[in-house]
C-alpha cells in the first residue's frame, strides 16, 4: 500500500499537456511621431480626464463607473468566473456524500416460514465515498484553465471601465461643444439680423439696394437653420451620456443645460513606449490571458485519452429499528480502486484534443491582433492630437483676423466707405471661422481623449465585483453634476 501511494504521488506531480509560456512579438522601440531621442518613462495615466480639468465631467465618470450596466455585467463575469475556478479545484478533492432510507415492507406466505404474512420496517443509512486520482493532470489542467479565466474577466472588466470612462468624457466634450456652437450661431445671427436691419434702412434712404437687403435677410436665415441641427446632435450627445449612466436617457436635460467650456486637456501627454501596450491595454492582457487559457485546455483534453483511476468507498448499516442502526445492526462496507480505459471511441477524444489545439490557435492569432490593433490606435491618435493642435493654431489666427475684418467693413459700410458684399462676406467668413475653431477645440479633446484609451488608461479606483449591482444600479445616491 505504502509503494501504491508513493506511486500515485510520484504520478500525479506532473500533467500531459503543453505548459503555457508568454507569446512574444516583435515591436518598434519607439512611436513613430515620438521626439525623444531616449526611452521616455512609463506613461502615469491614473485618472487621466482629470486632466481635463472639468468637476462636473469627473461627477459623472464617477457614478457611471457605479451605475454602468455594461460594468455590472462585466462583474457577474467575474464571479461567474470565479465560481468556475472552485467548482475545477472540487474536482481535486474526494467526493463524500451521505444516504439513508427508510421503507415497510412485506413478506408472502412462503417467505414468512410460518404461513402467514409479516410485515417489517427496514432502517438503512451509510456513506459513500470517491477520489478520482489526477494520475495526467487533467483536472489540474482544469484548474489551471478556470484561473485564467478569472484573470481574463477581471482585465475585461477593466477593458469595460476603459471604454465607458472614454465614452462619457468624449460625448460630454461633444456635447459642450454642441451648446458652443449653438450659441455662437444664435450671437452671428443676432448680429446678422442688425445688419439687415442697417441695409432696411440703407435701402429706405435710397443709398442700398433691394438686392442687399434680401442677401442680409438671407444670410441670417441661413446661419439660424443650422441651429436646429445642433440642437438635435446635442440631445442625443446628452441622452447618451444618460445611458451610459445607467439612467434615462433624458435624466440629464437639466442638469448639463447650463453651458459650460469645452474642456481643455493639459498637454502634452507622456505615451511612453510602444512595449508598454502590453502590460497596460486591458484588452490585450485580456486576449494573453485567453491565449493561457485555453493553452491549459489542451492538456485537460489530453488527460482524456489516457486511463483513469478512481478510489471507491462505502460503510452502511441497516436495521429494523432506527434505534438498532449504531448497536444491533448489520454493517457492511466495500473499498476499492475503479479503473477506466478508453480503448475504442470512434476518434472522439483524438478530436477533442485537435478542437482545443485550434482554439489555442485562435486566440494566440487574436492576441497578436490586438496588440497590432493597440499600437494602430496609438500611432492614429498622436497623429491625430499633433495635427489638430497645429491646425487649430492657424484657426484661432484666422478668426483673429475675420473678426478684426468683420468689425472694419460694417464701421466703413455704416459710413458709406464699403459696399455691402465687403460685410456679406465678412461676415460669412468670421462665423465660418469661430465655428471651426469650436470643432477643433472639440477634436482637441476628442483625440486627447482617444489616445489616452489607446495607451490603456482607466478607471483606478476600487471595483466590488462581488456585489449583484445588475440589480442596484440605481438605488446609489445621484451626484448633482448641475453644481
Amino acid at each position: 500500500m505504502l509503494v501504491l501511494l508513493l506511486s500515485i504521488q510520484l504520478l500525479t506531480g506532473c500533467a500531459v499537456g503543453p505548459d503555457y509560456g508568454s507569446p512574444s512579438t516583435e515591436l518598434p522601440t519607439r512611436w513613430s511621431n515620438a521626439k525623444a531621442t531616449k526611452p521616455p518613462p512609463v506613461p502615469n495615466l491614473s485618472h487621466w480626464w482629470r486632466r481635463l480639468k472639468d468637476p462636473v465631467l469627473n461627477a459623472l465618470i464617477k457614478e457611471a463607473v457605479d451605475g454602468n450596466l455594461d460594468v455590472a455585467s462585466a462583474k457577474g463575469r467575474i464571479r461567474e468566473a470565479r465560481a468556475t475556478r472552485r467548482q475545477a479545484v472540487g474536482a481535486l478533492f474526494p467526493q463524500v456524500a451521505g444516504s439513508g432510507s427508510a421503507t415497510r415492507n412485506q413478506a408472502s406466505a412462503v417467505s414468512a416460514g410460518d404461513g402467514g404474512t409479516g410485515t417489517y420496517n427496514q432502517f438503512q443509512a451509510g456513506f459513500d465515498a470517491s477520489w478520482e486520482l489526477d494520475l495526467f493532470g487533467g483536472n489540474r489542467r482544469a484548474v489551471e484553465a478556470a484561473t485564467y479565466g478569472v484573470d481574463a474577466a477581471e482585465d475585461d472588466l477593466r477593458a469595460t471601465l476603459l471604454t465607458l470612462v472614454g465614452d462619457v468624457a468624449a460625448y460630454y466634450a461633444e456635447a459642450r461643444g454642441y451648446q458652443a456652437r449653438i450659441a455662437l450661431a444664435r450671437r452671428t445671427a443676432s448680429s446678422q439680423r442688425e445688419t439687415a436691419a442697417l441695409t432696411q434702412k440703407k435701402f429706405d434712404a435710397g443709398s442700398s439696394s433691394a438686392v442687399d437687403v434680401a442677401k442680409a435677410s438671407a444670410q441670417a436665415a441661413t446661419t439660424e437653420a443650422n441651429i436646429p441641427a445642433y440642437e438635435t446632435s446635442y440631445a442625443q450627445a446628452v441622452h447618451r451620456l444618460g445611458v451610459l449612466l445607467g439612467r434615462d436617457p433624458t435624466a440629464l436635460t437639466q442638469p448639463l443645460r447650463r453651458s459650460a467650456p469645452i474642456p481643455a486637456p493639459r498637454l502634452p501627454l507622456p505615451t511612453g513606449i510602444p512595449a508598454d501596450v502590453l502590460v497596460m491595454r486591458p484588452d490585450v492582457r485580456r486576449a494573453e490571458r485567453q491565449l493561457a487559457q485555453y493553452t491549459a485546455k489542451i492538456g485537460q483534453a489530453e488527460a482524456a485519452l489516457y486511463p483513469s483511476v478512481t478510489l471507491t468507498g462505502s460503510v452502511s448499516t441497516t436495521g429494523l429499528k432506527i434505534g438498532d442502526l449504531g448497536k444491533s445492526s448489520s454493517i457492511g462496507w466495500s473499498f476499492g480502486p475503479t479503473v477506466s480505459i478508453p480503448i475504442f471511441n470512434g476518434g472522439k477524444l483524438r478530436a477533442a484534443v485537435e478542437i482545443a489545439q485550434a482554439q489555442r490557435d485562435q486566440y494566440h492569432i487574436a492576441w497578436r491582433s490586438a496588440v497590432l490593433s493597440a499600437l494602430e490606435d496609438v500611432e492614429n491618435s498622436i497623429v491625430s492630437l499633433a495635427q489638430e493642435r497645429i491646425r487649430i493654431q492657424s484657426l484661432s489666427k484666422a478668426a483673429q483676423r475675420y473678426r478684426e475684418a468683420a468689425r472694419l467693413s460694417r464701421s466703413l459700410y455704416e459710413t458709406g466707405s464699403s459696399s455691402f458684399l465687403d460685410v456679406l462676406d465678412a461676415e460669412r467668413s468670421l462665423y465660418t471661422a469661430e465655428d471651426s475653431l469650436l470643432q477643433s477645440r472639440v477634436a482637441i479633446a476628442t483625440d486627447y481623449i482617444a489616445l489616452s484609451k489607446a495607451l490603456g488608461g482607466g478607471w483606478d479606483g476600487t471595483i466590488d465585483s462581488s456585489r449583484p449591482d445588475v440589480n442596484d444600479v440605481n438605488t446609489g445616491p445621484h451626484i448633482p453634476v448641475s453644481q
